[in-house]
């Protein structure tokens, strides 16, 4: 599996060819070449519509697994690692979750978000290590993600998932007969040559981005940290974030500004309890109680 990258003509990877659209791309004017992108940018869309199967079943299965206490992790080198590093980090601050719920691993490490270190992909066993060092568990799920879909490192570390019977999942941008993943979940996004030959940052990156979206937002949605759709569960950190807190418990439970901030102050920051404890009349240590009764969802919890 290591020399899969060497045993494959590049030339004849989906996400490697010349896009005939843009054999002038250096010719055309500015007006021209923006129009060429706009149009080549329908493609993710079209691209991640068509993977929504997938998609669907990988949001089922990251949640069962993240209900029985297990994490997600997203590893990748360059840019494919590097947006699931960016999507982790956005799930703390939007869902309050636990930073180590979801975990972005990337080659290289932290400097290789701020330099490229594109080498380090070619490392099969990096894949499986980093996943060692972070603890990485058979109730875990990992979702590899090379837009290529040959990158050793990512290789390697769905390997290793596999080999504890781990969840695993991979996002690729070639077609699964191009290029074969072993895994429990193939997500492919078809995007086409790039405008710039190989440069997967362009509509590769953008399809992968639409699909790390779907994936965590979904996922928190079964988790129950989304009501209707809104963020209940947002980790009121700042006065933007309390400004959003606020206008949630106007909208979804008719709260006041001033009885909302006093609600927030004896529920600890938490609109899902807040919520609770004002439709309720309870306390914070009932509300509780009762949301934990019912797996975490307000809408059951007020229901009931």
């Amino acid at each position: 599996m290591s020399d899969l990258s060497a045993e494959l003509n590049r030339g004849h990877l989906l996400t490697e060819q010349a896009n005939p659209r843009s054999s002038v791309l250096d010719q055309l004017s500015t007006a021209a070449l923006v129009q060429l992108f706009c149009e080549e940018d329908l493609r993710p869309q079209q691209a991640v519509a068509a993977a929504a199967p997938a998609l669907a079943a990988a949001v089922d299965a990251i949640a069962d697994r993240l209900g029985q206490g297990g994490r997600l992790f997203y590893l990748g080198a360059g840019t494919s690692g590097r947006l699931g590093v960016l999507d982790a980090a956005e799930c703390p601050p939007t869902f309050c979750s636990d930073p180590q719920l979801v975990q972005g691993v990337l080659a290289g490490g932290a400097p290789a978000l701020l330099r490229s270190s594109e080498g380090l992909e070619d490392l099969h066993d990096a894949g499986r290590q980093d996943l060692e060092q972070r603890g990485f568990r058979p109730g875990d799920a990992l979702v590899g993600i090379a837009a290529g879909g040959t990158t050793p490192y990512v290789h390697g570390g769905l390997a290793h998932a596999r080999t504890l019977g781990a969840l695993t999942i991979a996002i690729a941008c070639v077609p699964a007969d191009q290029v074969p993943i072993a895994c429990d979940i193939d997500i492919r996004l078809l995007t086409g040559p790039e405008l710039l030959a190989g440069s997967t940052r362009l509509k590769a990156g953008t399809a992968t981005k639409m699909a790390l979206n779907i994936l965590s937002t979904g996922v928190m949605v079964r988790l129950g940290k989304v009501h209707g759709n809104r963020m209940v569960d947002v980790a009121v950190t700042n006065s933007k974030l309390e400004d959003r807190a606020l206008r949630i418990l106007e909208d979804l439970g008719g709260i006041g500004r001033s009885q909302g901030r006093a609600l927030l102050e004896r529920s600890g920051g938490s609109v899902k309890l807040a919520l609770l404890m004002h439709a309720r009349g309870c306390d914070l240590e009932q509300a509780r109680s009762r949301l934990a009764l019912c797996g975490n969802q307000l809408r059951a919890a007020l229901a009931g």
